[in-house]
């Protein structure tokens, strides 16, 4: 019937905490197919086999869209490719949600509008960073504001990204049970100062002075760089082989940096030598978001 393609995405990049995300050239894959009755199939080692498709998340996303309009969900074969690592801060279940509303969106005719699936995907996910980018592809700057989310799309950034996937898994609520809950407000200014900076000099093209206000976050980076492997080496080679700026990605344990257009494999291979028990990759930002195809 169709195919769904939603690309990972990475949060915060440093100081643009909770607010900012873009897309990356890893994707979910959804292919649906007519079928008697609904079964997902798990073509990927990324994601577990789930038995019940009433358990699968995909399809409790989908199922609840359908609720708010009132309509019902005709059964599908769903076949489920994902080169997205769970658990690593880039964005895999604000993939599943996109995925799982435009699921809805297809089989039930709905025209939804790009604004409201972001509003649904926000209600569902409870904040806005990775899901914007997911479904508008790009450097998505977000802020929520009651129910409604307020966003906008950066121009095209023209830097390299390398990423630097551990095998080991960070959940998103111990990353967060590091954080303050506070923050004194001549910090607080400052480090507000330091995000619009960053975004000011990604729009104008500054990636030098873009990366050094990636590097001085106030936010969060600090309080989870403990729990994030070899954060400080990895950011001090980076920085010696050309990155402009090295951050968590999201909540963590992945690691992005920004390099310079051209170089990003040479500096993937480099850093690989010494990371063992990573996955290293040089990767493109994707600028497209939510892609559906029609067979």
């Amino acid at each position: 019937m169709f195919t769904i393609v939603t690309p990972a995405s990475s949060a915060n990049i440093g100081p643009g905490f909770d607010s900012m995300g873009m897309a990356l050239g890893r994707y979910l894959t959804l292919h649906v197919e007519e079928a008697s009755a609904w079964e997902f199939v798990h073509d990927t080692k990324h994601i577990p086999p789930i038995h019940r498709y009433q358990d699968h998340y995909i399809y409790k996303v989908a199922h609840q869209v359908a609720e708010w309009h009132q309509v019902s969900l005709p059964p599908c074969r769903v076949i489920m490719q994902s080169d997205i690592p769970l658990a690593r801060g880039l964005g895999s279940s604000a993939s599943a949600i996109i995925a799982g509303i435009e699921l809805t969106n297809i089989l039930c005719d709905l025209q939804l509008t790009e604004s409201e699936k972001l509003d649904y995907a926000v209600r569902i996910e409870g904040h806005s960073d990775n899901v914007a980018a997911a479904l508008l592809g790009g450097c998505v700057v977000t802020v929520k504001m009651g129910d409604d989310a307020k966003y906008k799309k950066l121009p095209p950034i023209e830097t390299d990204i390398v990423i630097y996937i551990p095998k080991v898994e960070l959940k998103t609520s111990d990353s967060r049970n590091v954080l303050p809950t506070e923050y004194e407000q001549a910090d607080a200014t400052t480090a507000s100062g330091v995000s619009n900076l960053m975004i000011s000099s990604l729009i104008m093209g500054d990636y030098e002075l873009a990366g050094q206000m990636m590097e001085s976050d106030l936010f969060h980076e600090s309080y989870r760089a403990k729990l994030v492997p070899n954060y400080y080496e990895i950011r001090t080679r980076a920085r010696e082989l050309g990155a402009y700026g090295t951050v968590i990605s999201g909540a963590g344990p992945t690691m992005i940096s920004f390099v310079p257009t051209g170089k990003g494999e040479s500096i993937a291979q480099t850093m690989d030598s010494f990371l063992d028990d990573y996955e290293v990759e040089s990767l493109k930002l994707d600028e497209i978001g939510l892609r559906t195809t029609m067979k």
